[in-house]
């Protein structure tokens, strides 16, 4: 056999790049030589092949950001859930501590009796759908394969979408009937918990509106009383008299003295302040989410099915066709369809009672109906 030299140099040679390599890679952290990958990456997608458009360069570009929110939304949504939970124990704290012993004293029987039902009925519905909207599965894609028919297959999953489905990148998953993520539920709104956040929505509305309403004159007054031992205490007339000189009379003439305005009274002045002013923002605030939510399940459509509505009503317009959503059964259906209901009663047991009753159908299949078929007959 015939000896070479290069059989001997070649090992002695990787010896002493493999340090060198070892080196040359230790200068950075894992974490950024792990981003410059990853943008490599992004950056060779871009001339993939031929089938790259504007789409795809539009999602590789801002991959980084959509990355960067989806991770601090994910992180926030413990933080959201228990400000909604402040928020609204402290109302509930005002309404028992402060407005109540008003009541009692001052409201005739029928009116004590309207408040109390009322006002608990709220809160318990408030508080049980807003539980189960944030503990109830939206509702995955089964990991296991199916017979069922499905529309497309997720980029990110490698898993087949059934219709209806999308994926969201908070939760790293395909979600069925997705609606959109919310923060303040640290859970995506989907197909098993659509009508508990809507309910959340709606009752919490009410309630805001209630308190609000309500609370309007004692408002006022808790503002004005405020107001006015403010200015007593900046710009006060005459002579202070202060001790013993206010015990046994001795007050400048023409002067009277001041009423008593303990801290017990300020703290409840401000305490009303705060209830009318939170309920009222939150009551404008969420009854406009929870109108156009009233919107889009009248039509039978999500709030990504909306955008995706839009844009196929332009592609047919364009071709001289009309679009019409698969999945609108006409509105009173509509309305049927999401809340569960298959007879009569059901618009108080299932609507106006707290209830835990699964919705139609199981998420993967959809029929398709028409809109002038009565879908459920009541």
């Amino acid at each position: 056999m015939r000896w070479c030299p290069n059989s001997v140099l070649h090992p002695l040679h990787c010896v002493w790049l493999r340090p060198c390599t070892k080196r040359g890679r230790s200068r950075l952290p894992l974490r950024i030589r792990e981003i410059l990958a990853y943008m490599k990456v992004l950056l060779q997608s871009l001339y993939f092949n031929s089938l790259t458009d504007s789409d795809v360069v539009f999602d590789s570009i801002f991959e980084p950001v959509f990355w960067t929110v989806e991770y601090i939304t994910r992180w926030f949504g413990t933080v959201f859930v228990c400000l909604v939970v402040i928020l609204t124990t402290s109302i509930v704290v005002i309404a028992y501590v402060v407005l109540l012993p008003l009541i009692l004293n001052t409201y005739s029987p029928a009116w004590i009796a309207w408040h109390i039902c009322y006002g608990h009925w709220n809160l318990i519905m408030i508080a049980f759908h807003y539980y189960k909207a944030t503990k109830t599965s939206p509702g995955n894609v089964p990991s296991e394969k199916t017979g069922n028919p499905f529309v497309a297959v997720c980029k990110k999953c490698i898993m087949p979408k059934p219709a209806r489905t999308h994926h969201c990148g908070i939760c790293n998953r395909c979600i069925l009937k997705m609606d959109h993520h919310c923060p303040w539920l640290n859970n995506c709104v989907g197909h098993f918990n659509h009508r508990y956040f809507f309910s959340f929505c709606l009752f919490m509305t009410l309630g805001c509106v209630y308190c609000s309403v309500s609370g309007r004159n004692l408002f006022l007054d808790a503002y004005n009383t405020l107001e006015r031992f403010k200015h007593l205490d900046i710009d006060k007339p005459g002579v202070p008299v202060t001790g013993m000189g206010v015990l046994i009379g001795l007050l400048p003439p023409g002067q009277t003295p001041v009423p008593p305005y303990t801290f017990k009274d300020k703290m409840i002045n401000k305490s009303i302040i705060y209830m009318w002013v939170l309920t009222s923002t939150v009551g404008v605030a969420l009854g406009a989410l929870t109108l156009w939510h009233a919107v889009l399940i009248s039509r039978g459509e999500t709030s990504i099915e909306r955008h995706i509505n839009i844009k196929e009503t332009k592609r047919k317009a364009n071709r001289g066709k009309v679009y019409r959503n698969p999945y609108n059964y006409g509105r009173l259906n509509n309305w049927k369809v999401f809340f569960g209901v298959e007879k009569r009663s059901h618009w108080v047991t299932r609507v106006l009672l707290p209830s835990g009753h699964y919705p139609h159908g199981d998420g993967l299949t959809w029929e398709l109906f028409s809109a002038k078929k009565d879908l459920v007959p009541v």
